[in-house]
């Protein structure tokens, strides 16, 4: 028999995505009720039941006699069990490390942080992150023993300029072997790496039901980074900065920048940058909760601020949303929510700067639905997506492609 081709290849991912999806809604079915629900002939479905099998990703939980009529052979009733594997996403910020572990039906069962010091090095990040997943798996009593994938999320793209000349020279930001090899050398399972923030856009296009659409997404916190997904695709561009629009100049002539220019919209919104203007006009705000705090009590200098900085932002969105053209600008993040005030005013310029080219179908400009300490959730959402939505990524052959979701409290 000739080798799969990737066409080939990426329909059966897609076959595979609906039995495992439609087993994730419905609970157990037989082959022949399953073969109804997502469509396909019942040759092709045993053939990717058989598979999924094998796997582990699903098993026979029990027969149909109970309900079945007739004289006929009781069929086996399939079904995910949540025990087959685990998959791990784990999200590198500036001044954390953040941890979920999620089962075979991708509830999340284990999650935990850890702080490091903004300075330190990436041996240490990556020490610590390795200890948080042996602490959170053992105080949750998961073992990872049928580890599937590692979803794995770094700040970046930059380390930093390097001076050469009168040009800089970019390095990335960790470098991605490392970091992976790290990770598959100890847990012994695939493990693939992309920018954290561009994992959180692909968690907030994947968080609600029905087929993700175009979407633009901007996340203010240590620093600030964004994300493009385009009819439920990650776009990555041709060197890996599609969505980077923390570093478009917001301010020309603006205060420096960490990747060595001047003027990034980073020096501008990201949560240093909105504290210390708050503070140049007398405003008591030393982080997040008590910028939360000064909105509450409806501080004129905060206001003030928050809505200067808002009408920057939107303006760098508003300009980027002209270009691309998303059915939704999310700005995601701490202070997103902390600041509703600061979403409301991104949200006005953005409509200004499109106005007239979207006054009929305006875009939707949000804030995030999912939290900054639920970065994770993006690094697990690039392992679970290995889909013809995303057929271009690092392929993790153990990695089951269907939908994210959270255990019920």
């Amino acid at each position: 028999m000739p080798p799969p081709t990737p066409s080939s290849s990426v329909v059966r991912r897609s076959h595979e995505e609906r039995v495992l999806t439609t087993l994730r809604a419905e609970g157990a079915l037989s082959r022949a009720a399953l073969a109804r629900r997502v469509g396909l002939s019942r040759t092709t479905l045993s053939e990717i039941t058989a598979e999924l099998l094998a796997r582990g990703a699903i098993v026979v939980v029990d027969t149909d006699s109970a309900t079945r009529r007739g004289s006929g052979r009781p069929a086996e009733r399939l079904a995910l069990d949540p025990a087959a594997g685990q998959f791990v996403g784990i999200d590198f910020g500036h001044r954390r490390v953040q941890v979920a572990v999620a089962d075979a039906s991708h509830a999340i069962i284990a999650a935990g942080m850890e702080r490091y010091p903004d300075a330190a090095g990436w041996d240490r990040r990556v020490a610590l992150a390795l200890d948080l997943v042996d602490r959170v798996s053992g105080s949750h009593s998961v073992h990872l023993d049928a580890l599937q994938g590692i979803g794995i999320g770094v700040p970046g793209p930059y380390a930093g300029p390097e001076a050469d000349g009168p040009h800089l020279t970019w390095r990335r930001q960790p470098a991605p072997e490392r970091v992976d090899e790290a990770f598959a050398e100890r847990f012994g399972a695939p493990a693939v790496v992309d920018n954290n923030t561009r994992l959180a856009a692909l968690a907030e296009a994947t968080s609600q039901p029905g087929p993700a659409g175009d979407l633009l997404y901007v996340r203010l916190s240590d620093g600030v980074g964004g994300g493009l997904v385009v009819s439920g695709r990650l776009i990555t561009g041709a060197h890996g900065f599609a969505g980077e629009i923390g570093h478009v100049t917001a301010v020309p002539d603006g205060g420096p920048c960490r990747c060595g220019k001047r003027g990034c919209l980073e020096t501008v919104a990201s949560v240093s940058a909105i504290l210390a203007a708050a503070r140049s006009r007398g405003a008591e705000v030393d982080s997040v909760a008590d910028l939360a705090a000064a909105v509450a009590r409806d501080d004129p200098a905060v206001d003030a601020t928050l809505r200067e900085i808002g009408t920057t932002l939107g303006r760098t969105l508003g300009a980027a949303a002209m270009v691309l053209n998303p059915d939704e600008v999310v700005i995601g993040g701490e202070v997103a929510r902390a600041a509703p005030v600061l979403v409301q005013q991104a949200a006005a310029t953005v409509r200004h700067e499109l106005y007239p080219v979207s006054s009929t179908e305006p875009v939707t400009v949000r804030a995030g639905r999912l939290r900054d300490s639920d970065g994770a959730l993006g690094a697990l959402a690039a392992v679970f997506h290995q889909s013809p939505l995303l057929s271009d990524y690092p392929n993790l052959e153990q990695a089951t492609p269907v939908s994210l979701r959270r255990r019920a409290q």
